[in-house]
């Protein structure tokens, strides 16, 4: 995508994939409906896609953004719960960990230590209280946001003064070597073994139109632009250097 010029937000994380959804308006629908339909299969394809990283490196980035026992944490697109389960062992209190996601088939296949509340919503409308939370997290979901703008002013509203946000995510590389690598791996190694593990075509299709969102997603520079356009200080990018150097952290604090 285009990078916009330096006085700008962004809004969508990247152009409409009309291999997927006709237009932007029909992009939320088909989200939501082929997270609904591979939900059963999600985990066991995840674990395909983490090369060797999984639990604790999601346990490592909520240490590294500051999570630690006795703080309230929402984690936005729970999924099938991979971070909230993390971060409820550091809290040391599941009931302190909520949940949101727009997808109930995701939710229903959530593994979590009984006491996670899930909501289901969106990023950029939550049902939740202002000022609630110590940290907001999310777990690879940035590049299924409508409007990024919207949904880093809805982290702010519903943290606390000094509450952090940890977004991870998969960004694109920067040598061609290893994009070529990721993307044959993404589009190519990982739908095939989902349709021998019993994952069928949609779930095939899942991961496929997870590459093309990881292509074609903006810039970490933009971002960050956009968390400090919504009010965040001490806005940063991590980026851990094992597996081709793709797993990244968004972080950045609610100023006091």
């Amino acid at each position: 995508m285009s990078t916009p010029p330096d006085d700008r937000i962004v809004h969508a994380p990247h152009l409409p994939l009309t291999a997927y959804y006709a237009s932007e308006n029909e992009r939320r629908g088909f989200v939501r409906n082929i997270f609904d339909r591979t939900a059963g299969h999600y985990d066991r394809i995840e674990r395909l896609l983490a090369l060797g990283t999984g639990p604790w490196y999601r346990r490592q980035a909520l240490a590294r953004a500051g999570l630690g026992s006795g703080m309230r944490i929402v984690d936005v697109g729970v999924g099938t719960g991979l971070v909230a389960r993390e971060a409820a062992g550091l809290v040391g209190d599941p009931t302190l960990v909520v949940g949101v996601d727009p997808s109930p088939g995701m939710m229903a296949n959530a593994d979590v230590p009984e006491g996670v509340r899930l909501v289901e919503g969106r990023a950029e409308e939550m049902p939740l209280p202002n000022a609630s939370f110590d940290m907001v997290s999310m777990g690879y979901a940035l590049r299924h946001i409508g409007d990024l703008a919207a949904a880093f002013a809805e982290f702010h509203r519903v943290l606390k003064p000094g509450g952090r946000v940890c977004l991870l995510e998969i960004t694109r590389p920067t040598h061609g070597w290893s994009r070529a690598l990721l993307k044959a791996y993404m589009r190519g190694v990982v739908p095939t073994l989902a349709r021998v593990v019993g994952g069928g075509a949609e779930t095939a299709q899942l991961w496929r139109y997870y590459w093309d969102t990881i292509d074609a997603c903006a810039s970490p520079a933009d971002v960050l632009k956009t968390m400090r356009a919504a009010g965040f200080s001490e806005v940063r990018h991590h980026v851990e250097t094992r597996a081709l150097s793709v797993f990244a952290e968004f972080q950045a604090l609610k100023p006091r």
